[in-house]
């Protein structure tokens, strides 16, 4: 599924248009991405929790050439699926 998927069918089921329903799809995205630029959690409930985590450099390989290569130290967004959407998506699945 695509954003243009996600924006289609909310903009059916609400009624809104499909501008306006990206705007306001934009502003979500924009607003968590603020938010984890701040290293601020963001949950939403029923959801899951989006949140950043520092990884420390370390030692890999590149496997087209097998050359070691240093990563840098970083920070990468993370989510974390909440247990209601685990078990929705596993009843779904395992049907």
């Amino acid at each position: 599924m695509t954003k243009a998927d996600i924006i289609n069918n909310v903009s059916a089921a609400t009624g809104l248009t499909k501008v306006e329903t990206e705007a306001v799809l934009d502003g979500v995205m924009t607003t968590i991405i603020d938010s984890l630029k701040r290293n601020e959690r963001v949950e939403l409930r029923g959801f899951g929790t989006f949140g950043v985590k520092r990884r420390d450099p370390r030692k890999a390989r590149n496997p087209g050439t097998g050359e070691t290569v240093y990563l840098p130290e970083r920070c990468v967004p993370t989510f974390k699926p909440s247990s209601v959407m685990r078990k929705v998506v596993n009843d779904a699945l395992m049907k």
